[in-house]
């Protein structure tokens, strides 16, 4: 099973590539405080047409290339809309 994962485009700079950033918020080990995480992913755009600040979902596929394991599945809106 492929794993689906939602972020926050932060980078369209590269051709058919986006940067995704995903925050997550995980429990400190030994205190159990929330401490927010995050993970950069490197997704292929496929030919769609992706503005920084959207909020996509992105599912993971085989290696395209050394760094890129996803490809974009859907945009769900705009981080500003969000606020």
């Amino acid at each position: 099973m492929a794993k689906t994962i939602t972020g926050a485009v932060v980078s369209t700079a590269m051709q058919n590539t986006i940067v995704v950033e995903v925050t997550r918020r995980v429990p400190h080990p030994l205190y159990k405080k929330l401490l927010k995480q995050t993970s950069r992913f490197k997704a292929d755009t496929a030919g769609k047409t992706v503005k920084n600040g959207d909020i996509v979902v992105i599912v993971e596929t085989k290696p395209i290339s050394k760094g890129k394991h996803f490809v974009l599945q859907t945009i769900t809106g705009n981080k500003e809309e969000k606020k």
